[in-house]
């Protein structure tokens, strides 16, 4: 991969060494083309991005983002998230975002939907206490899902919030209004 990548398996990561420097580091799941995290690593360069994506397109857009525009906080994963958390640390990320993740419609398919319970725990055991999981769907129902999974969690503690100034509204997202499909933003910290 580039110097902005990395691999799906292997170690625990010590994000010390991934970024050169101590950072807080946020997690952002299914990042599509990137174009949310480059916003974002421009916007708070003090902060570290790990992106995690599965289709190869995206990962290529967002590496070669990283490389033009020089972003040294964002590092890249070409892979499943749920093998990838096993290189993360218990307790060691200030915040895991997933914006507009693939809603899987049909109810045979909900099982696919990464927004779960199991997924939310094993997510919540990677957040500092104080750090945030930050969640946004305008699929109507899984918003509702996502809901009861983080509200099962009892090491959480939030809800809906309105749409935040400084979360780059996505490519997504803009379907979604377009289609007069509104967003629910669900922010969640962790507690305990």
């Amino acid at each position: 991969m580039s110097a902005w990548g990395l691999d799906e398996a292997g170690p625990i990561i010590d994000t010390t060494t991934v970024f050169g420097r101590p950072v807080d580091v946020f997690l952002d799941i299914g990042f599509g083309h990137g174009e949310s995290i480059v916003a974002m690593a421009a916007s708070a360069p003090d902060e570290g991005i790990i992106g995690v994506e599965v289709h190869t397109p995206g990962v290529a857009t967002m590496l070669d983002a990283a490389a033009v525009r020089g972003l040294e906080n964002v590092r890249v994963v070409h892979g499943d998230v749920l093998v990838f958390l096993d290189r993360i640390g218990a307790a060691t990320l200030s915040g895991v975002r997933i914006f507009f993740p693939d809603p899987w419609p049909k109810v045979r398919q909900h099982h696919r939907r990464i927004v779960r319970d199991d997924v939310v725990g094993a997510l919540t055991d990677r957040l500092q206490i104080g750090g945030t999981l930050h969640l946004a769907t305008d699929i109507a129902d899984y918003a509702a899902a996502m809901e009861r999974a983080c509200r099962h969690e009892p090491r959480l503690a939030g809800g809906v919030i309105d749409r935040p100034g400084w979360r780059p509204v996505t490519r997504f997202e803009r379907r979604g209004l377009e289609e007069g499909r509104n967003a629910v933003d669900l922010l969640y910290r962790r507690t305990a």
